[in-house]
């Protein structure tokens, strides 16, 4: 009788009004998707344009594979923090096989299956048999498949066979692979959860794993292969992604854990385990995409779209434990009959409304006239490093300078997240590009993108390779590299031992300038490199490193760091032996590396004139949007600055 009362009071409460109050509630992430399609319509006439709605499906296609898989961790109530490390050792495995090692590409591929699924096999041992919670064994194979990445790559991209990497291409022209991808992995999900054996295992694994052991099921088996099809979709993730990318980068997908958990967690399944769906984690998926689609359109700072993804996060998760706490059904496992009526009916229903706003939102911005200002999208590898905010400064003064409406992003490091940026910005309404590439291979497919779409591309710091630019605006990292090795051995006369402070793995920047390090270094024998170790353009890295390398050598001469930041780091290290009995050449002319110099801790930095690149880049997208010609290669010289000079030098 109680229930008959509870089931009568929606409608006692007034019909149509109480039946869609209780499909909102049931179906929170939908209704979230919703309300940010409508309102990201309503602020940007970008968003609903059927490239840009093509973007948001490859742009959630990695993070909705990698969920996937994650859903049937979190169903069971475990945890998975290594898929983004686990795609990209799949992904590393895949290219140097196939590269390096000459293997077929069709049995390359079968290897970086089986390494993803290796992967999950060990995560579900050490779970399963080894006692471990699963936070902890899954965030040892983080570090594990990460290093082995490294390890197996060098550090460096591997070019991805042409064969695997149409998996990034599109279908008639028009259709994503990557899209295909995600939609055949989302079916699998759903038949597995809801049509299979294991699907019921891992529900009565997370409702209640004691229950579930005492009523017959195998658990310790069960959660190797839940473990296991995590790996699996890992594996698919990373190849997917670095097809988009058309080569294998070791540190890709790094934090896309963290993001998968959310897309599972924003869809309605719970940590505690018991409830999810692949379609709720398909819809968490394209909330992240939406809302970092519709930020970059929006022109919303690097910055900011960090809290706010964040905030949307929360409210998600807040909205549906309210949803809980009003009686709305939980997902459940194999759900029929009615169930499925009704899910059909809540997809139709949103169908509809999707197809009203976009009718809405159309009127709304049609007849608007085109903005007065020229726009032009600006993708920086970083704002986390001073050259790189010197650059966006100088951009910005040129931009105010020239009437231009400057939209500025950062990738943080992450050559995806990068080529999402650059896809947003060609389906917005900008008259060129500026990108400074995380790195020059992986940007090329989406650059050639915009060249489809007859955006001009104008290329800083670091070129693009395997697509057009209308001109790169650049310093010669190389011959940046070639002269801070002159400028430390000449101070050094010509002998002594020294280290290598080497920037992120992977990146084209440190490959460069440690390139040419080396080439310089060749014409002064007396020079001994003692260690080379990575701090990843990082100051505190460069502090820690720095502090090791002292214990195995603390004799040395000299230090040549691949940026300032690191430099600064060894100086901290040194203490007082900086500038005296140890001498540092760091790189990029940053203004805390000048006042090192200026105060003689530091004996040089290669510097490169950062803000200038940014305003010399912003001149040039503008003449070639005009349709003006342009130099191919715009050089701004390299100098070594020092205590002699430093006063006289502007960045």
């Amino acid at each position: 009788m109680a229930t008959d009362t509870l089931k009568s009071k929606p409608g006692a409460q007034g019909g149509a009004t109480g039946g869609l109050r209780r499909l909102l509630l049931d179906n929170g992430a939908l209704t979230a998707l919703i309300v940010l399609v409508i309102a990201m319509s309503a602020l940007s006439g970008d968003f609903l344009t059927a490239d840009n709605l093509l973007n948001v499906g490859v742009q959630a296609a990695v993070t909705a594979i990698l969920a996937f898989g994650v859903t049937f961790v979190i169903v069971s109530a475990g945890i998975d923090l290594s898929v983004g490390s686990v795609a990209a050792l799949s992904a590393t495995v895949l290219a140097w096989s196939a590269t390096e090692a000459g293997i077929p590409v069709a049995l390359a591929v079968v290897l970086a299956v089986v390494t993803g699924i290796a992967c999950g096999l060990v995560n579900g041992f050490l779970v399963s048999y080894g006692k471990l919670p699963p936070f902890i064994a899954t965030l040892a194979m983080l570090s594990v498949a990460r290093g082995l990445s490294l390890v197996i790559s060098q550090g460096s991209p591997i070019a991805f066979p042409d064969s695997v990497s149409h998996l990034g291409d599109t279908l008639g022209g028009w259709l994503p692979v990557p899209v295909l991808v995600m939609a055949v992995m989302g079916l699998l999900t759903a038949f597995v959860l809801g049509r299979t054996y294991i699907g019921r295992s891992m529900y009565a694994i997370g409702g209640n794993e004691e229950a579930a052991r005492l009523s017959g099921l195998r658990v310790k088996r069960q959660k190797l292969a839940i473990y296991a099809f995590s790996g699996l979709f890992a594996a698919a993730a990373g190849i997917v992604l670095a097809s988009r990318l058309a080569s294998a980068q070791p540190q890709a997908a790094q934090g896309y854990e963290l993001d998968a958990i959310a897309a599972v967690v924003i869809g309605g399944a719970s940590l505690a385990g018991g409830t999810g769906k692949a379609s709720g984690t398909l819809i968490g998926a394209l909330i992240l995409a939406v809302l970092r689609n519709g930020l970059n359109l929006l022109s919303v700072s690097a910055f900011w779209q960090q809290v706010v993804i964040g905030v949307v996060i929360a409210l998600a998760v807040l909205f549906d434990t309210v949803r809980r706490k009003a009686g709305a059904t939980a997902p459940a496992a194999g759900a029929s009959g009615g169930g499925k009526g009704k899910q059909a009916l809540t997809y139709v229903i949103a169908a509809v409304v999707a197809v009203a706003v976009v009718g809405a939102t159309s009127l709304l911005h049609n007849g608007s006239s085109a903005a007065a200002k020229p726009k032009i999208g600006l993708s920086l590898s970083t704002l986390n490093n001073p050259f790189f905010v010197q650059i966006r400064d100088g951009a910005e003064e040129e931009a105010r300078k020239l009437g231009v409406d400057l939209t500025v992003t950062d990738a943080q490091n992450d050559a995806s997240q990068q080529a999402n940026q650059l896809q947003n910005f060609t389906s917005g309404s900008l008259s060129a590009v500026v990108v400074n590439p995380v790195d020059s291979d992986a940007a090329g497919p989406s650059v050639r993108g915009a060249n489809k779409a007859d955006i001009p591309v104008v290329a800083v710091d670091r070129g693009v390779n395997k697509a057009d630019t209308s001109a790169l605006v650049a310093s010669d990292n190389v011959e940046g590299g070639a002269l801070g090795a002159k400028a430390l051995a000449e101070k050094l006369g010509g002998k002594g031992t020294i280290v290598i402070l080497q920037g992120q793995a992977g990146t084209s920047a440190s490959r460069e300038r440690g390139a040419g390090f080396a080439e310089g270094l060749k014409d002064y024998p007396g020079i001994k490199v003692v260690a080379k170790q990575p701090a990843d353009f990082d100051r505190t890295k460069g502090l820690d490193v720095m502090t090791n390398l002292l214990q195995a050598h603390p004799d040395i001469d000299g230090v040549f760091a691949e940026n300032d930041e690191m430099a600064l780091g060894a100086i901290k290290a040194l203490g007082p032996k900086a500038g005296k009995s140890v001498q540092v050449v760091g790189f990029d002319g940053t203004p805390d590396g000048l006042k090192a110099v200026e105060a003689g801790t530091l004996y040089a930095s290669v510097a490169q004139q950062p803000s200038e690149l940014g305003r010399i880049a912003v001149r040039n997208a503008l003449r070639a949007a005009d349709g003006e010609k342009v130099e191919k290669m715009v050089k701004v010289p390299v100098k070594v600055v020092t205590q002699e000079n430093v006063a006289g030098f502007e960045g």
